[in-house]
């Protein structure tokens, strides 16, 4: 006998609450993330910024910020991709030493930390990810391993680019793109000389070719994926870390506060004037906050109450 349909509202509040799911997980983006498995003999991809995209109603604009210091929380994935093409056109391995980011450039050098351990180690951005509001980074298993992540889920982490290995990284792919394009066009050889003045019984001659440039030195050896997987990690000195929400920074102290009375119904928030590169910010924050899974769920309200630039950090 079939079943009757379900009423619109309550199908709503079905799929709602199947994405809400997705998100808070943290180890498994919802399925509008997954990806296609990847064919026989898949080549690496190629070097990609890509286009701003929206999840879930955040906006993210991808770049190449070669500046990027963060802290956050990490989760990791595996199983679930293991063997389907990455953001870049790569193929997931879960035991490679890989990670996915929602704005960093494809493929790039990260050294993340993990703040409730010491465990540091450099990491290869080739994916697009996490797809919870709360996470910064979506780590490989073997990754996570390696960081002390994978039996917890998540951590607290500092991610920090390296900005000389990810610009020869990204000048390497972008050459190699357009070596690629230029050679399947055709050529042919052109010899140039210069002509005799009219009227002259000189023959023409032909131009000297200037001196061939030096070869350059060879580039220096970026880290594969053998080198990144037996690399040694590091141990940093372990400082006690506390969470917040951060809900906006402003240069003006006026629109600070208003954001900080708006917030006031959903908990205590507090304005701190801090000194960075770009000039002076007024943070509005709320916190501290004692567990993950409080944070994912204030998160999730102040988002919902019409500010999708809040974020999770670690201070």
């Amino acid at each position: 006998m079939m079943r009757p349909a379900l009423p619109p509202v309550r199908l709503l509040v079905v799929v709602a609450g199947c994405i809400l799911l997705a998100a808070c997980a943290g180890t498994k983006p919802p399925s509008y993330a997954i990806k296609e498995p990847a064919g026989q003999g898949t080549e690496r991809g190629g070097y990609k910024v890509g286009k701003p995209y929206q999840i879930q109603g955040v906006w993210y604009y991808p770049a190449e910020d070669y500046d990027y210091d963060e802290t956050g929380i990490a989760s990791w994935y595996g199983p679930d991709f293991h063997g389907k093409y990455t953001a870049n056109g790569e193929v997931f391995d879960q035991n490679e030493v890989t990670a996915a980011h929602r704005t960093l450039p494809m493929p790039c050098y990260v050294r993340v930390t993990n703040l409730e351990n010491g465990r540091s180690l450099v990491v290869r951005v080739n994916d697009r990810g996490p797809f919870a509001h709360s996470r910064i980074l979506d780590l490989s298993r073997r990754a996570a391993q390696l960081l002390g992540i994978e039996g917890r889920g998540t951590a607290k982490v500092r991610v920090q680019i390296l900005a000389e290995e990810s610009r020869e990284l990204a000048m390497r792919l972008k050459a190699k793109g357009e070596e690629t394009q230029v050679a399947a066009a055709p050529r042919i050889s052109v010899q140039a000389e210069t002509l005799p003045a009219p009227g002259s019984r000189e023959a023409a001659k032909p131009i000297a070719k200037p001196a061939a440039p030096p070869e350059s030195a060879a580039a220096a050896p970026l880290p594969d994926a053998q080198a990144l997987e037996h690399q040694q990690v590091k141990l940093e000195p372990v400082h006690a870390t506390h969470m917040f929400i951060q809900a906006g920074a402003f240069t003006h102290f006026d629109n600070a506060n208003r954001l900080s009375v708006s917030l006031s119904t959903l908990g205590k928030t507090t304005i701190t004037q801090v000194q960075t590169k770009a000039g002076t910010f007024f943070r509005v924050r709320m916190g501290p906050i004692a567990s993950v899974d409080a944070a994912d769920a204030l998160l999730e309200k102040v988002i919902s109450s019409g500010y999708p630039e809040a974020k999770l950090v670690v201070d």
